[in-house]
């Protein structure tokens, strides 16, 4: 008995249609006769694109008919007001290569194609492909040039801007976008950028922020570029939040930032704010030697894994009084950074490893850094986002997409969180 199986969406019945059109023994006629006369399969001159230019224009004459409303020579014609009219010439940018195709004309000057429309000179996702590479840190003058050589269009610098232009509207909508109401764990840092203000080329910092949802996935909730920190800067960002929906975060983590200690109070002055504790390692250790790191770190790992306030205590002076005179920096660090790394102290340890460190907003920011050292500098603040956007826009969709990368060991840090801030989650 025939199985009839019926395609499931339209997608897939061209699809079929196309490999039924196209046989091995139809591909292997048209590869012989290109193999006689020279042509190559790609490239500009070659087979894919004589192939490109037979669609196209194949498509453009089934449009025309279905504007008028009957074939080619077709009496039905008469008298309808409206006829063929010739064909133009236009020249359009895949991403095989520049393909010369004839465009039919209709006498009223009505048609409006749409596979290649109205002046249009880029199909086949070409626009997508400039964004790609921009967002991977590709300068506008490296795609200009890569455009060139591996596809053969040339695309200006001018014209490239214009195509990443696209996502200032995306940009705006992303900053505003609601958010979820509760946030348990919110991580907040800086990466500094140049940028030209006035004239004058200097160093700015984008400060990211990430959350985790009550089902711990992160999601980046917004991206401020700002001259330097300050309570006034972080006020302005938490309304940001809070104006988006946000009406509780339980835990800020970030590496000791101006002003955000004090922005969160007023803020909301329920929430704990935790220093990062691999911050603080890392900026005691620039004070040590490097034949002392190793029993340095001993020494402060008895500091950050002690089970009760009073043990940290004693672990930070014994660490003063072994490491003190030689490395005053390094102790200062601690003492410093003291009242933002006690509330660590107070999680258990399945807890203490979620927040332990902000890992997880640096690792973007690494890509981050990635993506922007390329550029020497940008030539405005909108400049800086729209890479940044882009950028984050391309971690994202290789790490969960909307639904954000999930948090190793949530379920358990959750019922810690519940019990540590009884009420506060939306359950």
């Amino acid at each position: 008995m025939t199985q009839i199986v019926t395609p499931r969406t339209n997608d897939e019945a061209a699809v079929r249609r196309v490999a039924e059109a196209f046989s091995p023994e139809t591909i292997d006629a048209l590869l012989k006769d290109a193999k006689a006369t020279g042509t190559p399969v790609d490239g500009v001159d070659g087979l894919l694109n004589q192939m490109t230019k037979a669609v196209l224009e194949r498509a453009l004459q089934v449009e025309m008919t279905d504007h008028l409303g009957y074939e080619v020579g077709d009496p039905a014609g008469h008298g309808t007001g409206n006829s063929r009219n010739g064909r133009s010439t236009k020249t359009v940018s895949t991403r095989n290569g520049p393909v010369d195709i004839e465009v039919p004309r209709d006498r009223n000057g009505s048609f409006e194609p749409m596979i290649v429309p109205k002046h249009a000179r880029r199909i086949g996702n070409l626009d997508d492909t400039i964004l790609s590479l921009y967002s991977r840190g590709m300068t506008t003058r490296d795609i200009e040039a890569h455009l060139g050589e591996v596809y053969g269009v040339h695309a200006s610098r001018e014209l490239i801007s214009n195509v990443t232009e696209v996502v200032v509207d995306e940009i705006k909508a992303w900053q505003s976008r609601p958010l979820d109401e509760v946030y348990p764990i919110l991580y907040v840092d800086g990466l500094r950028i140049r940028v030209k203000d006035n004239g004058v080329v200097t160093t700015k910092v984008a400060y990211l922020a990430v959350g985790v949802d009550v089902d711990g996935r992160k999601h980046a909730l917004g991206c401020w570029i700002q001259d330097t920190e300050g309570a006034k800067f972080w006020q302005k960002v938490l309304a940001d939040l809070r104006n988006r929906g946000v009406r509780d975060i339980l835990i800020v983590c970030c590496d000791g930032l101006t002003g955000l200690p004090e922005a969160v109070v007023a803020v909301f002055p329920e929430t704990v704010v935790q220093t990062c504790v691999v911050h603080v390692i890392r900026n005691a250790m620039r004070f040590v030697s490097y034949n002392d790191r190793k029993a340095v770190v001993r020494a402060m790992k008895e500091i950050y894994t002690a089970p009760t306030l009073e043990a940290a205590e004693l672990g930070l002076a014994a660490f003063d009084k072994n490491f003190g005179t030689q490395y005053p920096g390094a102790v200062d660090v601690w003492r410093h950074a003291w009242a933002e790394f006690i509330p660590f102290l107070d999680y258990p340890p399945e807890l203490r490893k979620i927040v332990y460190t902000t890992n997880a907003i640096e690792s973007m920011n690494f890509q981050l850094r990635k993506i922007t050292k390329n550029r020497g500098h940008f030539p405005d603040r909108d400049a800086a986002m729209k890479l940044l956007y882009l950028g984050l826009r391309n971690i994202s969709s290789h790490r969960g997409g909307e639904s954000g990368t999930g948090t190793h060991g949530w379920k358990i840090a959750l019922n810690s969180l519940v019990n540590l801030f009884p009420g506060r989650l939306p359950f």
